[in-house]
C-alpha cells in the first residue's frame, strides 16, 4: 500500500480586518490538527482586506479541505492555493550576528555576495536583513551561523500569483465592494 505524498502547500486568503479572524483560521489549522510552517498577514491593496499567506503541510487532499472549511468562515473574503501556480515567492529574514574586528569583513563579503544589507552596525554585532526565496535565505542564514547568531527573526513565505489581475481577483473585489455597500445604511 502507497502512501499518499505530503508535500508543503502555499495558500493566500484574503479576509476582512475585523478582531478574531486570524484566531479563527489559525483555530481552524488546531482543530483539523495541521500545523502552520509560516503565516504573514498584512493589508491588502483592498481597504478593509487583509492578506494572509501561510505555508502548511499536507496532501492535496488535506489542503482542498482546508480550503474549503476556511472558505465557509465568514469574514473570509477568498483563499486559494497557489502551489502549483506560477508565483514570485520572497521571506524577509533579520539576522543579529556577531561580526567583531576579527571577522566583521568576512560577514560583509557575505552580505555583499547574497546582496543583503546591513541594517545596523554595533561594537560586536551587526543586524543584516536579506529578503529572497526560500532557499538563498536558508544558504545565508546557514553561512552566517558559523560566526555566531544572536537573534534572528523571519517572516515566513509571502507569495504572489505572475502577471495581470486573475477572474478570481476582479471577482473578489466587486464582492467586497457590493458587500461593503450593503452594509451602509
Amino acid at each position: 500500500m502507497s502512501e499518499i505524498p505530503m508535500k508543503r502547500h502555499t495558500m493566500i486568503a484574503w479576509m476582512e480586518d475585523k478582531p478574531g479572524v486570524l484566531n479563527r483560521v489559525a483555530g481552524l489549522f488546531r482543530r483539523r490538527n495541521f500545523n502552520i510552517e509560516s503565516l504573514a498577514v498584512g493589508h491588502s491593496e483592498t481597504p478593509g482586506i487583509s492578506r494572509m499567506t501561510f505555508v502548511a503541510r499536507g496532501t492535496d487532499r488535506d489542503m482542498r479541505q482546508i480550503q474549503t472549511q476556511l472558505d465557509k468562515l465568514i469574514n473570509v473574503v477568498d483563499i486559494q492555493d497557489v502551489t502549483n501556480e506560477p508565483v514570485v515567492m520572497r521571506e524577509l529574514v533579520l539576522v543579529k550576528v556577531q561580526a567583531s574586528n576579527g571577522n566583521r569583513s568576512q560577514v560583509m563579503q557575505i552580505v555583499d555576495i547574497y546582496r543583503a544589507s546591513i541594517i545596523d552596525v554595533d561594537l560586536d554585532s551587526m543586524i543584516v536583513q536579506i529578503v529572497g526565496p526560500e532557499d538563498r535565505v536558508e544558504s545565508f542564514v546557514k553561512l552566517l551561523s558559523n560566526f555566531g547568531i544572536a537573534e534572528m527573526v523571519r517572516t515566513g513565505r509571502v507569495a504572489m500569483v505572475r502577471g495581470g489581475k486573475s477572474e478570481k481577483q476582479v471577482q473578489m473585489e466587486t464582492a467586497v465592494l457590493g458587500h461593503s455597500n450593503g452594509n451602509q445604511q
